[in-house]
């Protein structure tokens, strides 16, 4: 049960959360300060910043379902996000540094011209509202379920606010220094609560449970997907091939192309410790994941392996909540409920930060020719995180109903974008002939692809692909109908873009 010393310990990580952050910005007397922290912010600071971005309420809760639920294949994931970063480190960051770039797009207006830079900032600015607004709505699902059990009337909104409110403050004061330094802070935390948790669930569970574990197999990390047709093998996520493969193509746009990731990259000292940032937060990643996935096994061997509907729960992410409330001592409930916020802070920050320096740099004075001096230009920064962070509060507040189907598309999204996004960077590195006609209409046409793709192209046992638009359940169900597998969206979104962007290039007589 969640304790008066457990809402004590909230709301003091709140408090200390606003004053450290402000107090580790310092002074910003340029738009470099406020976004870059003057390009002098050491690696391993962020190194730590990248995971803790990356990582949302969803990672701390819906990790340890997966290993509940399932095994601990989820992890073949990370050999892809490895992968992929080694790529990123060795050929994208040594163009950003050679241009010296205020943000990932920059290096498009560069290539092809203000419209196209354009075009990847906004399409980045939806894609942030919709996946991270959402995600802060996620964030108060568990807190909600955790108030109403301790019987604390708490509306979402309210939560949404709290939460908001405190993250932009320090956001809009600090800049990137005190995104970067909170989110070292932040991701301890939820790092220590996990361990926390692993160490009382260690004490708890019965004698033999590994064996247990391993007979259900719920120890296995290996799926090859060699007893499935080659057609299901693309429907499914967390085969090797496909978390190897596309799990790199997926990493390489997320940490290449995304502004939320390139802008933290961007303030390192150097390009040399861009590459180690990268590179380490794909192994603590793997770490973490691993960590998390432990979670998930231990409490699968603490509940005796019951299902989520014998634990009287609705959804499997509520599993971890519920060991949270019933199972940890007093205060310690509150220091990892606090990490549970904490990821979702890490991430909301990110984005806030992210979103003012495209909207000021790839928009603002890129789109409309405006040049700003350094103090108007720290005040425009700050007004442009004050104006995302009331509409992410306001986005995040129209999801009152959990069940809203727009929630887990707004958890996708990126999945629309990011293939367009890496095969227009892609193609102005690869193909020299491209011009800016080209990449506009190859963007444009490979996130419509997407949407029609993941929308409507499905795979049947008996018919092999099929292209069905919102098939009915009777269809479902006679049909075992699985979509694409989701890391295989950012691979098939770059091949369309590369593809139509250089056929274009061949029509004769350009200007």
């Amino acid at each position: 049960m969640l304790t008066t010393l457990d809402l004590v310990v909230l709301v003091v990580y709140l408090l200390g959360v606003a004053a450290f952050g402000i107090w580790s910005g310092g002074a910003q007397t340029s738009m470099s300060d406020y976004f870059l922290g003057s390009r002098d912010l050491p690696w391993w600071a962020v190194c730590f910043s990248v995971v803790a971005t990356e990582t949302s309420t969803l990672t701390v809760v819906g990790v340890p379902a997966v290993a509940y639920g399932g095994s601990l294949t989820f992890l073949q994931i990370t050999l892809g996000y490895l992968a992929g970063r080694i790529v990123v480190a060795v050929y994208f960051l040594p163009h950003y540094y050679a241009g010296q770039l205020e943000t990932a797009y920059a290096f498009l207006g560069n290539r092809y011209g203000r419209l196209t830079q354009g075009a990847a900032s906004i399409t980045f600015l939806v894609t942030r509202l919709l996946a991270d607004g959402v995600r802060l709505f996620a964030t108060a699902i568990p807190l909600k379920v955790i108030a109403d059990t301790a019987g604390l009337s708490i509306s979402y909104f309210q939560i949404i606010l709290v939460i908001g409110v405190v993250t932009a403050i320090y956001t809009l004061v600090g800049g990137i220094k005190a995104v970067v330094w909170m989110d070292v802070v932040q991701m301890l935390l939820y790092v220590g609560g996990a361990l926390a948790a692993i160490g009382f669930l260690w004490g708890d569970v019965p004698v033999g449970w590994w064996g247990t574990a391993v007979e259900a197999g719920k120890t296995n990390l290996i799926d090859l997907g060699v007893d499935h047709s080659l057609g299901r093998w693309f429907t499914m996520p967390y085969t090797l091939g496909t978390a190897v493969v596309a799990g790199a193509i997926f990493s390489m746009a997320s940490h290449g192309t995304d502004q939320l990731i390139v802008q933290r990259l961007l303030a390192c000292r150097d390009k040399a410790d861009s590459q180690k940032a990268i590179i380490g937060s794909a192994v603590i990643v793997m770490l973490q994941f691993a960590l998390f996935l432990g979670v998930g096994l231990l409490l699968w061997a603490h509940y005796d392996g019951a299902s989520i509907e014998a634990l009287g729960l609705q959804r499997s992410d509520e599993v971890f909540p519920k060991y949270i409330i019933e199972g940890l001592p007093a205060g310690l409930s509150g220091l990892i409920l606090a990490g549970i916020v904490a990821a979702a802070m890490s991430s909301l920050s990110s984005s806030l930060n992210a979103l003012a320096s495209s909207s000021v740099n790839d928009v603002y004075t890129r789109l409309f020719g405006q040049t700003l001096n350094d103090d108007r230009g720290v005040l425009v920064s700050r007004l442009l995180t004050l104006f995302w962070g009331v509409v992410f509060i306001g986005f995040a507040g129209l999801f009152q109903d959990s069940n809203n189907p727009v929630v887990e598309l707004g958890l996708s999204i990126a999945s629309f974008t990011y293939g367009g996004l890496l095969g227009a960077f892609l193609l102005g590195l690869w193909h020299n002939g491209t011009q800016q006609l080209d990449a506009l209409v190859a963007f444009v046409v490979s996130i419509g692809a997407m949407v029609i793709i993941i929308f409507g192209v499905w795979h049947s046992p008996t018919e092999g692909w099929l292209f069905v638009l919102t098939p009915s359940d009777a269809t479902v169900q006679a049909q075992d109908l699985r979509t694409i597998g989701w890391p295989w969206y950012t691979a098939i979104g770059a091949a369309i873009n590369l593809t139509v962007g250089s056929v274009l290039a061949l029509r004769p007589q350009r200007s």
